[in-house]
């Protein structure tokens, strides 16, 4: 019995020795924090001008003069060129006197003719109706004179016939006058008012062909482009001068769609330039309707304020849009969160008895190197930030000092 009892003695004793023995293992342990976090989508872009315009002259004809050079600041409406029109002139002035003459035409013809030729009918019309009248009383006359017997009737039948003349005279001026008002008048005018807007027509044709030949600025902005000289020919349909508006540009990139949908017309964004070190600030201004069939991706437009000219159109930027902000999220390190082949996430909880315990966690957004978490965790909560991979559930942990913590200590421990 004394050696059963001593053996029972020393196995405890080699229990009580291998759980003192189990060493905590040191990892960084930080708290859930409540805080703003920021979904982005990062891509890159490249700028373009908030307006641009390609000056491409309607007609050929050698550069008589130029304006402006490249970087000249120019304004909506200004002569930047004048092209050789000499004989766009010419024809300009040539169809301006037919235009003229035709005006005056059409000003005589109803001012003057017409009315003149209404007045003769109407005066030829009253003519034709008092020598009817006369005859109509001369013929009652002899009538009466040729039943009484005092009167031949040779005299009787040409009374008749001088007065059948009259009648049909008389409806042929009342038929004329007639015409003219219902007919004669609208002809004349329609026929002078036709050849008043042929001429007219010629004449703003030649202005416009002469018109051609300058060259104006449609938009406010800057030349960025000037590739002939004055004596060359410009050639109809080759771009003669660009002008760009640089006020603002517009960072433009393709994303894939499920990004897109995040997005909306005034979300913030920044944009990252080239050596400049400051980045820039505007706001999605589009977001195309329709996906590009070649790419299968969404266009969107980023605008920015371009005020100093530091931001040059054809750049390419790094674009950051914020998609969505969520105020007092529960966040954690990313490098707290572990990933298990079927998709599950979870992360190690350090708790109150020295020990880390798994949990599994639903996650939200993600902002760099922060992961917003919706379900499993709570606020204060400590989590194993760093050294949770490969960590067995309930393992003894320690929190691990910082590099700087123990740079101070080993100090310390020198100077004593």
């Amino acid at each position: 019995m004394l050696l059963i009892a001593l053996a029972l003695a020393a196995l405890c004793g080699c229990s009580s020795e291998s759980k003192d023995a189990e060493q905590p293992v040191p990892v960084q342990i930080v708290a859930v924090q409540k805080t703003t976090l920021q979904q982005t989508i990062a891509t890159d872009a490249v700028l373009f001008p908030i307006a641009q315009s390609a000056l491409v002259p309607k007609i050929s004809a050698p550069v008589q003069k130029f304006f402006v050079n490249r970087g000249s600041r120019v304004r909506t409406g200004q002569l930047l060129a004048v092209l050789e029109n000499r004989d766009l002139a010419a024809a300009a002035q040539e169809n301006k006197g037919a235009y003229d003459q035709a005006q005056a035409a059409y000003t005589q013809t109803t001012g003057a003719d017409l009315p003149q030729e209404l007045q003769k009918a109407q005066l030829d019309d009253q003519a034709a109706k008092a020598q009817l009248d006369a005859a109509q009383k001369v013929y009652d006359s002899r009538k009466d004179l040729f039943t009484q017997g005092a009167l031949p009737r040779k005299e009787l039948d040409q009374a008749g016939v001088d007065l059948t003349n009259a009648h049909n005279q008389y409806e042929i001026a009342e038929k004329h006058l007639q015409a003219l008002h219902a007919i004669g008048q609208q002809q004349t005018l329609k026929s002078a008012k036709g050849q008043l807007e042929s001429a007219q027509g010629k004449y703003n044709g030649a202005a416009a062909q002469l018109g051609y030949s300058e060259i104006r600025s449609p938009i406010s902005g800057v030349v960025t482009d000037r590739p002939l000289y004055p004596g060359e020919m410009a050639a109809a349909g080759t771009a003669l001068l660009t002008v760009m508006d640089t006020s603002q540009v517009t960072a433009r990139a393709h994303i894939p769609q499920p990004s897109a949908a995040l997005l909306k017309v005034g979300d913030p964004a920044g944009v990252s330039v080239p050596g400049i070190d400051t980045p820039f600030t505007g706001k999605v201004s589009l977001v195309s309707p329709a996906l590009d069939p070649g790419s299968t991706t969404v266009e969107v437009w980023v605008q920015l304020r371009n005020s100093r000219g530091q931001l040059k159109p054809g750049t390419s930027v790094q674009l950051s849009m914020v998609a969505r902000s969520v105020p007092e999220a529960l966040a954690i390190p990313a490098a707290a969160l572990l990933t298990a082949q079927d998709g599950t996430t979870s992360v190690m909880a350090a708790g109150s008895d020295g020990r880390a315990h798994q949990k599994q966690v639903k996650t939200g957004i993600r902002e760099q190197d922060r992961v917003q978490i919706l379900e499993g965790l709570s606020a204060d909560e400590r989590v194993v930030g760093s050294g949770a991979y490969g960590l067995p559930d309930n393992s003894k942990i320690t929190e691990a000092s910082s590099p700087g913590a123990a740079k101070d200590g080993a100090a310390k421990d020198e100077k004593e």
